[in-house]
């Protein structure tokens, strides 16, 4: 059994060892800025950002070939919000791309001095959200990666002990009535100024505002130091250029800082003494003791007294520097969180008192940050997930857990959009797949996706001022409707009514739970939404077994396709040998029309067919010719233009893909039989169409079980989708 002294000993030696450690001289600690200046030399707003972006990944952009992005792009902020935390708080993609903008506005240097105010309605996640947002603050601050250093001043009693003449009889006075205090029966001048040192030749006295160490440079030298000290590098430039740096040459050290500096100035003849006693520990942020990070609840009182001081440090600082009165160690409570973070968590009770309002000059650096009930449906369904167990997926046939997330959203949007107005007029043109307030296509954009659905005109028409504007609305949006409580109570009671090992949940169940079961739900929903939610629903797995369904020759597509966009480029009559696959083509009226007719539909008029010809000859010479295979060297099949061809040959392929089937009786309950004795009993022609479309669904792309996908398409033929949705 081991030694527990020695254990207790060794102990004791790692702690010391690891406070020594923490401590570094001040040209130490320059050396290391020279080596890691980006690092070294940020403030809290860069920290904080560099937090951020630490913890949250940038995920890939779905069209990053658009000319019309907006960078709405997807962020993954569970390591932020999610991962090691109590209460996990949920950012769907409007809140993280709004918070990020708001990050990187912070390090740019343009809003600090800025008071941020994280406004929401109830239940939204606020309190959750700063909570985990804070603890992940602290536990960064605590790494290699997200260190950063404050001053420590080591008095050294060696050097300051021997004092000018004419100091010695205030000292002498001085140090008469801290014998008297401390009842020293000796009153030798040794002895007393040891009995009042104890603890070696050094005094410690830490900076209360976490003064960074570059403050130490006098502010009239810092440029020309700076300039010698860093090669001309891209740093040096940032450094001496950019916004988010121009705090190292406007900011001052604090009170105490600088009237230390002054009062050693004028004792020590050799400057390298005075920087000798500037020692660097790296800034610890601890939210529980105050440190860096002070957190009050509403129910904390303020404090009566604001200003504090340490009178034993005091003391010590006077005897050194021989009463001179120059440094006077004190500070105010909100030193602490000088360089940190300083934060209320709901203005009311006590915390109404710590707040300013009605001063101008502290009303216009106010920022407003919304946190709004969640507005994207994959976060809502990420939220039920979370809650209930990845597994309650299993019990739902695809897309219908996404649409009670979509029932769920629409109480939470506006019924009117006037962005969405502005952009489509017209939303009777789409009411077999949205409904007439165009929210089902709100929500889609708020994911980031742009429907498939859309008309060619519409989609070109959502330029990035127009989408700017279809997000600018969800920030006023999310403050009303069924809160995040509500809704996982709402979900709670629909699966645990519906939920069953034998049988998966549909979209009828959906529909009756919210228009018969729970018609007091029904009142939040807009009306006529839970129709058109269903008509979407039809609509959209009719064309997944459209997909399943289909045979196409891929390599004739392909040739039809690059015969097509070189044969644009001549007019009728002409005879040429096509770039891409070497044919002889005889490029006439009826070969282009024939092509078109698979690509724009057959009921085309022929001044469609010839606007879209001219279109795509200006795509083909203006982009796809001149940039992206002559420059960029790509192959046909590689360049834009041609997936957007292709696309729409296999769509208009597709649309008829079903009649041989609706026709065939034998289709349907072979479909039902599938995997059973009885469907041996099948001709081959219909066992392989239902066995390569069942096969299809259960792929990867379409994520059904061989189950699920026996019901879809039952569903499918069952209710004619096929005629409902014939245009």
């Amino acid at each position: 059994m081991p030694d527990l002294e020695t254990v207790i000993k060794q102990l004791g030696r790692t702690i010391v060892e690891h406070k020594m450690a923490a401590h570094m001289s001040f040209e130490e600690f320059m050396q290391l800025t020279s080596e890691r200046p980006e690092k070294v030399m940020r403030n809290i707003f860069q920290l904080f950002h560099d937090m951020v972006r630490n913890y949250v990944t940038e995920m890939v952009d779905e069209y990053p070939e658009d000319p019309e992005s907006i960078n709405f792009v997807p962020y993954d902020t569970r390591k932020l919000f999610v991962e090691n935390s109590d209460r996990p708080f949920f950012a769907d993609r409007l809140f993280a791309n709004r918070f990020l903008n708001h990050v990187a506005a912070m390090k740019s240097g343009a809003r600090q001095n800025k008071i941020y105010i994280f406004e929401g309605p109830p239940g939204s996640g606020k309190s959750t959200f700063l909570n985990n947002l804070l603890m992940k603050f602290e536990e960064y601050a605590s790494m290699e990666e997200g260190r950063c250093y404050e001053v420590v001043w080591h008095l050294d009693r060696r050097v300051l002990g021997s004092f000018k003449e004419h100091q010695v009889g205030a000292f002498m006075e001085k140090l008469s009535h801290l014998l008297d205090e401390y009842e020293l029966e000796s009153h030798d001048f040794t002895d007393a100024k040891a009995a009042l040192l104890r603890g070696g030749d050094v005094v410690e006295v830490p900076c209360p505002s976490h003064d960074s160490p570059l403050l130490m440079i006098d502010k009239a030298q810092r440029r020309a130091f700076f300039d010698d000290l860093f090669q001309n590098d891209s740093f040096k430039w940032k450094l001496f250029t950019e916004k988010e740096y121009d705090w190292v040459f406007r900011d001052s050290p604090c009170t105490i800082c600088t009237s230390m500096l002054q009062a050693l100035s004028a004792r020590l003849e050799d400057p390298a003494e005075l920087f000798r006693m500037i020692k660097v520990r790296p800034y610890r942020f601890n939210r529980r003791l105050g440190e860096g990070i002070t957190v009050f609840n509403p129910g904390d009182k303020s404090m009566k007294q604001n200003i504090l001081t340490n009178d034993m440090l005091q003391r010590k600082i006077d005897l050194l520097l021989g009463d001179s009165n120059e440094v006077k160690y004190l500070f105010s409570n909100f030193a602490k969180t000088n360089n940190g973070i300083y934060a209320l968590m709901d203005v009311k009770s006590h915390n109404a008192e710590r707040s300013i309002e009605g001063v101008q000059s502290f009303s216009d650096r106010i920022e407003f940050i919304n946190i709004p009930y969640v507005m994207d449906l994959n976060t809502e369904v990420e939220i039920y997930r979370n809650i209930f167990g990845r597994h309650i997926e299993g019990s739902f046939l695809p897309r219908v857990l996404h649409n009670f997330a979509r029932v769920i959203i629409s109480t939470r949007m506006n019924v009117k959009s006037d962005a969405i107005l502005e952009w489509i007029s017209d939303p009777e043109k789409y009411r077999l797949y949205c409904d007439e307030n165009l929210q089902i296509l709100k929500m889609e954009i708020y994911t980031g996706h742009i429907p498939d659905w859309l008309t060619e005109e519409d989609r070109k028409r959502l330029n990035a001022k127009r989408r700017k504007k279809i997000i600018a609305e969800s920030e006023h949006e999310g403050d009303h409707g069924f809160s995040g409580r509500e809704s996982i109570k709402i979900f709670s009671d629909f699966y645990a009514a519906y939920a069953r090992k034998d049988k998966m949940i549909t979209m009828s169940h959906l529909s009756t739970f919210f228009t018969r079961w729970h018609k007091e739900l029904k009142e939040s929903i807009p009306d006529g939404f839970m129709e058109s939610l269903v008509h979407n629903y039809d609509y959209l797995v009719l064309q997944e077994v459209k997909e399943a369904l289909y045979y196409y020759n891929e390599a004739q597509i392909e040739r039809d396709i690059l015969h097509y966009m070189f044969a644009v480029n001549f007019e009728p009559g002409a005879v040429e040998i096509c770039r891409f696959t070497g044919e002889k083509l005889e490029i006439t009226e009826d070969f282009l029309a024939g092509i078109e007719r698979r690509l724009i539909g057959p009921k085309a008029e022929n001044e469609a067919r010839m606007n879209f010809r001219q279109e795509t000859q200006r795509e083909y010479t203006g982009r796809t010719l001149t940039q992206e295979i002559m420059v960029e060297e790509k192959q046909a099949q590689e360049t834009q233009l041609f997936h957007s061809l292709h696309d729409r040959y296999v769509f208009n392929l597709k649309e008829k893909v079903l009649e041989p089937f609706l026709e065939n009786a034998n289709f349907r309950r072979a479909i039902k039989d599938f995997d059973t004795e009885a469907f041996k009993t099948y001709d081959k022609r219909i066992r392989d169409d239902v066995t390569f479309l069942i096969n299809n669904l259960s792929s990867e792309k379409f994520k059904y079980t061989k189950q699920c996908a026996k019901e879809i398409c039952v569903y499918v033929i069952d209710n004619d989708l096929a005629r409902k949705f014939h245009v």
